[in-house]
């Protein structure tokens, strides 16, 4: 098994002997490529105390990396030469186009690739794809086949749940541990759980240990529930987990990944002013493919805490284009 990159970033879970490595979260319509351009900028990525150790992208359609409109999907896997490493996650359930994703993911320079194996939104796993793969491990073993042999050496790596309807670590845990992947992200919760119920990082240990009874060499990734680095040093030493992503927690929060910067140390006018620089990187990169409202779950983050807050948010919420929020921001500062 070739672990690429990974094995970089092999690290104790005892943070006096290095801590566990960090990941950014793979979400739809959140962490696409101007707002991992921002993180990686503002966690001052690439120095000893700062930014994600391994970027993800969004995920993006096998079927429809594969088809016509395949150009807008493209733009999905942007990103820049300051996100490295950085791993391109897809979803599907077909091997041929899995394949022939891994073919463009490596062409498009990436350190490694990713399949999806555990998201429960509807749309995606009435393809079979998703979270619908613990029910098909048959299917899932082809389609980590397929990528591996399609990207011709980049590491593959998988990101599931530890059960369907019920806990699945002895059975659908296993069978992906003993398919020779360079890493495996675990969301601790079952797909009926959603995100309802607190993230058990006693099923991340339980896996550990499996994958140490196995005696394979697949990095583990603690998933769910963590608010900052500190808390996610915590669960990785409790579990044992090599590494920890995070992903609400860096909603208003591209400072998230840096050592050195508290999100609550940052001045407000500080937090607007990023707030729209974010928001003119989104309108240049994506205006012409995405909604402009998508940048509005970032203004309820980005904005809160603060004496005129909700007014302000208000606001925002009500403003469709670049112009309208930079007047907002700067009549409101001009007030402060």
């Amino acid at each position: 098994m070739d672990q690429g990159f990974w094995e970089k970033l092999k690290k104790p879970a005892s943070p006096s002997q290095g801590g566990p490595f960090f990941a950014l979260a793979p979400m739809a319509d959140v962490t696409d490529t101007a707002f991992r351009e921002i993180i990686a900028k503002y966690s001052e990525h690439g120095t000893t105390h700062g930014g994600p150790d391994v970027f993800w992208t969004e995920f993006v359609s096998c079927d429809g990396l594969a088809s016509k409109g395949r150009e807008v999907l493209l733009r999905d896997l942007e990103y820049t030469k300051g996100e490295h490493p950085i791993v391109a996650q897809v979803f599907g359930a077909h091997p041929e186009n899995f394949y022939k994703a891994g073919l463009l993911i490596r062409e498009l320079g990436f350190d490694g690739a990713d399949i999806n194996m555990g998201c429960p939104d509807r749309s995606v796993e009435k393809q079979g794809a998703g979270a619908a793969l613990i029910k098909n491990p048959d299917l899932a073993k082809e389609l980590i086949a397929a990528l591996k042999e399609g990207s011709g050496g980049l590491p593959v790596s998988v990101k599931t749940r530890v059960g369907y309807n019920k806990d699945q670590i002895d059975e659908w845990i296993s069978m992906l541990l003993g398919e020779g992947l360079a890493a495996l992200t675990i969301h601790a919760r079952t797909r009926k759980e959603m995100s309802k119920v607190p993230a058990r990082w006693s099923d991340v240990k339980r896996v550990v240990e499996l994958r140490d009874a196995m005696g394979v060499k697949t990095l583990i990734i603690g998933n769910g529930d963590v608010t900052d680095m500190k808390d996610g040093e915590e669960k990785a030493r409790e579990s044992g987990a090599d590494g920890v992503m995070l992903g609400r927690a860096i909603f208003g929060n591209p400072w998230l990944f840096n050592k050195n910067i508290q999100v609550s140390d940052v001045p407000l006018e500080e937090k607007l002013r990023v707030m729209v620089e974010h928001t003119k990187l989104f309108e240049k990169k994506l205006g012409d493919i995405k909604n402009f409202a998508i940048m509005k779950k970032h203004y309820k983050a980005y904005v809160h805490g603060f004496d005129g807050a909700k007014e302000l948010r208000m606001e925002l919420m009500e403003t469709a284009d670049v112009a309208g929020i930079e007047r907002i921001i700067a009549r409101f500062l001009a007030k402060t």
